[in-house]
């Protein structure tokens, strides 16, 4: 009776609704499909199990050592116990071989199946080619031992180095500590995080999406609480000052590049070349016919590299008539129908931006002098009213498509980041102006007493906010940062709209594909709820272990 009762009422639900869902997966060839295309499984996926669920071991494994051997928290036989598995799966990994498998299917989803010689290109699920097979088994044969080595440095030198549990450690069971914690950290983060899961590669990216966007979202929440903390001061305020002159000046520099004189010549029978480096307002302009002497109407444009290539597209009299080009690249005898000078997009862009930023932070530091403010804060402010006042799904797109498109351009392709990461960063930025309110209000809550304390004992604020409000913030503020955790959880089906193969994509896609009307929905709405109430148990067991309702 003791463990219903830790169970939440909703899970009780489920749990009695679970035969019959069994029932329906196991005896319904459309939801078995459903679910294993939602799920994400691969032909052929089950080989890659074994090597998965031995690396996850060894590495979970390693860092359970170090976490139930803390000093305030000291549990020998789970320790012991955590030591034993974790070795165990580390001599499984190294001389049994079977998670090789796994490890070539990570190498062949992790490089560009089209460009890449290491996969055998049209081949679906993606497959290593011998040479890259081979090449991948040379790597293991040095790799694997140096880990399962490690593995056993670290435990005998954590071990061996002092009694579990005490709170001064000597230096070789430091040693160990360092060495399990970095190399099964930097393994588990890459195994949980990045590689690729064939066995369940749709709620792979689920998961991953939503625990990634969440800790950034706090990180971010974070950063906005602690700029709202900053104080007003006379230096500040000059020193803003002086920045927004800065950036004023940087943009009238930019503002005020020579222009550059283009023509519109030839006649306007056929489509008109546009070469590149054309200022796209110019374009823009000559495409709808809004020019002295135009038609007022849209006008056919076709793209060229350059004005060589425009001009002999004229001479051969095709479908070209007219070209956009240079005024220096104009040939004598072809008739000017527009001439004009205009800055060119990368000294335009650049000196909108900064003047952009410069009226921002004039502002800023306006609004701060006359409320007396660090301008910091205010800015902070206003980015948690605006954050919360967009549709999730319009601050997703925007970020995903016009917002990284523009980082790209302006960047000449060094930034195009791919799209999964592209919604994450949305949803963190969405989501950390309303951690940053529960952050706020946490703080809020502590007793200015204590802090007043900690200030009169030599605390400096870094270390009163460390040491003393926010370990009582955090208490208070658990079950509203797990609603936001669940909330987070399901807003990653609006990351299909940037074509992610969540689960809410692969739904889709299966949809498309079976036309099956009531199972591909009815499975990714049971998979979303067990996850769900999955976290919302995990939220539940850390407010127990905190004692959030009897404090």
């Amino acid at each position: 009776m003791d463990t219903l009762r830790r169970i939440r009422p909703s899970n009780l639900i489920i749990l009695t609704a679970l035969p019959f869902i069994i029932y329906l997966f196991s005896t319904s060839r459309d939801y078995q499909r459903s679910l294993r295309a939602i799920l994400g499984v691969e032909n052929g996926s089950s080989a890659f199990v074994p090597g998965f669920a031995a690396l996850a071991i060894a590495f979970t494994m390693g860092l359970a050592v170090l976490f139930f051997s803390r000093a305030h928290a000291y549990r020998p036989r789970l320790a012991l116990t955590a030591a034993g598995l974790n070795l165990t799966a580390a001599l499984a990994i190294a001389v049994g071989g079977f998670s090789h498998p796994y490890l070539a299917s990570v190498l062949a989803n992790a490089v560009d199946p089209f460009t890449s010689a290491l996969v055998v290109k049209g081949v679906t699920p993606r497959q290593l080619t011998p040479d890259a097979d081979l090449m991948l088994g040379h790597v293991e044969a040095w790799l694997l031992p140096v880990y399962l080595g490690l593995t056993l440095l670290g435990l005998g030198l954590f071990l061996a180095g002092g009694r579990p549990g005490e709170t001064r450690e000597a230096a070789p069971r430091r040693a160990g500590r360092w060495i399990l914690g970095l190399v099964n950290g930097v393994g588990g983060v890459g195994l949980f995080f990045f590689a690729h899961v064939a066995f369940a590669a749709g709620v792979a990216t689920t998961i991953r999406a939503a625990v990634a966007a969440y800790l950034l979202a706090a990180l971010l929440g974070l950063v906005w609480v602690g700029l709202l903390q900053l104080r007003y001061s006379e230096r500040a305020s000059l020193i803003f000052v002086a920045l927004t002159l800065a950036l004023a000046v940087a943009a009238g520099w930019f503002l005020m590049q020579p222009r550059d004189s283009y023509v519109l010549a030839g006649t306007l029978d056929g489509k008109v070349a546009v070469v590149g480096n054309t200022p796209s307002s110019l374009i823009a302009s000559v495409r709808e016919g809004d020019f002295p002497g135009g038609p007022n109407a849209p006008v056919p444009v076709r793209s060229f590299a350059g004005a060589p290539e425009a001009l002999a597209a004229i001479a051969r009299k095709q479908d070209v008539s007219a070209a956009l080009i240079p005024a220096a690249a104009l040939p004598a005898g072809l008739p000017v129908l527009w001439q004009t000078e205009l800055l060119n997009d990368r000294d335009r862009s650049a000196g909108i931006t900064f003047a952009v930023l410069a009226i921002i932070l004039g502002l800023l530091t306006f609004g701060g002098h006359l409320n007396f403010r660090h301008p910091l804060a205010i800015g902070s402010e206003f980015i948690v009213d605006t954050i919360r006042g967009i549709p999730m799904l319009v601050i997703v797109l925007y970020i995903g498509l016009p917002l990284s498109g523009a980082l790209k351009d302006a960047t000449q392709g060094a930034l195009d980041p791919p799209n999964l990461l592209r919604g994450i960063v949305a949803m963190a930025f969405a989501y950390s102006a309303y951690l940053a309110e529960i952050f706020r209000s946490g703080i809020n809550a502590i007793p200015m007493g204590q802090i007043e304390a900690a200030r009169s004992i030599g605390l400096s604020r870094w270390k009163t906010a460390r040491l003393v409000v926010l370990p009582q913030a955090f208490r208070i503020i658990i079950p509203p940062l797990g609603n936001e955790l669940i909330a987070i959880l399901k807003d990653t089906s609006l990351l299909s709209i940037l074509s992610i193969r969540d689960i809410t994509q692969r739904m889709r896609e299966f949809q498309s594909a079976s036309f099956l009307p009531f199972a591909p929905y009815n499975s990714a709405a049971i998979f979303y709820i067990v996850l769900t109430l999955a976290a919302a148990s995990l939220v539940n067991t850390i407010e127990r272990k905190y004692d959030i309702k009897h404090r």
